[in-house]
């Protein structure tokens, strides 16, 4: 989907951040419980995982029932439907069938010769964190001042007004996951984000959604911090850092344990205190309890197949492996451990670990019994156009001699990114009770002449292609020359 930025000027800007967010990341379950038992206590508390902290403030706005007409709608559970009515209302699907009923106060959209589906939903992008115009002063999505820094949250650095945010919503994005970079062993924590316009982060902040912790495989740790004669220098350096962090988050636990155990038996010490707070290992704790999923930058299988068994040997779990180019290697390993692969189409040979890509990856990860194969963007360009990108998948599977229908492909870009970031009970699929994120596309959204025309996130429009005001959602874009005459 090609953009005109005459009409659009957040091109210009996000044409200027492309490179910055390529370089972010080449160098660089269960919904979280809001209590714990430490705060059922009157004394001090022991440091959880800190989930009431930086709640979201995203509340649904009222909106009149819709109802999509007539249209062809791909569920996002392996089912195409033709000439079928969607229904939302109160800000979830109502219902889907034909020939449903408009209720009173409510409004149609016609969609005849239309195709609906799902929200789309990107599990690796760095909106926000290296947001446009990608000048150095928008860098915040590194802390690379040592090798490991899980203490760190991504998104403390969004800047809600990213431009990006708005072309992304204009290519049907209506879920993101906005992760650090790759260049420390432990990233930080990464968060999932509505595609709704907002002044701060957390009215953007997907309700209840665990948090991710970025890590990063290969390269990048080792060529960052190599070069300043600071482990880790080598790929063994990598994995022996991670597992010494680990260890300390285990201490971490059992001194919380004990402490815990201790004030639940009444004991009267007063030298009794708990241990100290430490944000680096209350992160690494949280992960070994199940309350946070691991998002772990890699590229090679031998390397993913060595990240398995330290997960298997510290009692965690990986949810997903990001960019995984060589993951068509180990396909069936990976659906056996119930991991997914978050994936370019087609990126490879932009350094060496990249280098054995090929662009039938995600294919062959999906043709794995029970693969979860992802398309990720990883780009502020290619965010807008990921439809386009699944679309690749199909083209490279029927050059192998397969056949991917729409209604399968479809769940590359929904239903398994939901599950990658265990939102999938609430998104993610065109299912009645589901949160009605659903964007209507002018025809095929595997057709290169595919656009969204109609964006609704929680049943509000957030995007009309056929109705737009010409004011931009973002407060950076007022008044800035590539909007001056343009937008009316």
């Amino acid at each position: 989907m090609s953009m005109d930025t005459r009409r659009h000027p957040i091109a210009v800007l996000t044409l200027l951040s492309a490179l910055a967010t390529l370089t972010a990341c080449a160098t660089s379950s269960a919904p979280v419980s809001t209590t714990s038992k430490a705060s059922k206590a009157t004394e001090v508390p022991v440091a959880t995982s800190v989930t009431t902290a930086y709640p979201s403030t995203y509340a649904i706005p009222t909106s009149a029932p819709t109802l999509i007409r007539g249209a062809t709608v791909l569920t996002g559970t392996g089912e195409r439907l033709d000439g079928t009515d969607v229904l939302l209302r109160d800000g979830k699907i109502a219902a889907i069938g034909r020939n449903l009923e408009l209720p009173a106060g409510g409004k149609v959209v016609d969609g005849q010769g239309k195709w609906v589906t799902p929200g789309l939903i990107d599990v690796h992008s760095h909106l926000g964190v290296y947001a446009s115009p990608g000048v150095e002063a928008h860098s915040d999505g590194n802390e690379a001042t040592a090798p490991s820094t899980p203490q760190v949250w991504a998104e403390h650095s969004i800047w809600p007004q990213d431009p990006g945010f708005e072309a992304a919503l204009e290519g049907g994005i209506t879920t993101l996951h906005v992760l650090p970079g790759s260049a420390n062993l432990f990233g930080g924590r990464s968060v999932t984000v509505k595609n709704v316009p907002s002044v701060t982060y957390q009215g953007m902040k997907f309700p209840e959604a665990p948090h991710g912790l970025k890590m990063a495989c290969g390269e990048n740790p080792k060529r960052v911090y190599g070069n300043r004669r600071v482990l880790p220098s080598t790929r063994m350096g990598n994995v022996a850092g991670w597992r010494a962090q680990w260890i300390e988050a285990q201490e971490y636990m059992r001194e919380q344990k004990n402490y815990e155990s201790r004030r639940t038996a009444g004991e009267k010490n007063p030298m009794l205190r708990p241990p100290k707070r430490d944000l680096r290992l209350e992160t690494l704790s949280a992960v070994l309890r199940g309350e946070i999923n691991v998002q772990h930058h890699c590229y090679r299988a031998d390397e993913m197949a060595i990240v398995l068994d330290m997960a298997k040997e510290f009692g965690y779990k990986v949810t997903a492996f990001h960019h995984a180019t060589e993951a068509y290697k180990i396909s069936n390993l990976l659906a056996e451990n119930n991991v997914c692969a978050a994936v370019w189409a087609d990126w490879w040979g932009f350094k060496m670990e990249s280098y054995d890509a090929i662009p039938e990856n995600m294919v062959l990860v999906d043709a794995a019994p029970g693969g979860c194969a992802i398309v990720h963007s990883d780009s502020s360009e290619g965010i807008q156009r990921l439809n386009q990108e699944a679309a690749k998948g199909i083209a490279y599977a029927r050059r192998m001699g397969r056949e991917v229908a729409p209604e399968h492909a479809i769940k590359w870009v929904t239903t398994n990114a939901a599950k990658a970031l265990s939102i999938q009970d609430r998104t993610g699929s065109i299912e009645p009770g589901k949160m009605a994120d659903v964007v209507v596309w002018n025809g095929n959204p595997f057709s290169v002449y595919a656009q969204a025309q109609v964006v609704f996130v929680d049943g509000v429009v957030r995007f009309d292609r056929a109705a737009q005001s010409g004011i931009p959602h973002s407060d950076f874009l007022l008044g800035q020359p590539a909007a001056q005459g343009v937008l009316q």
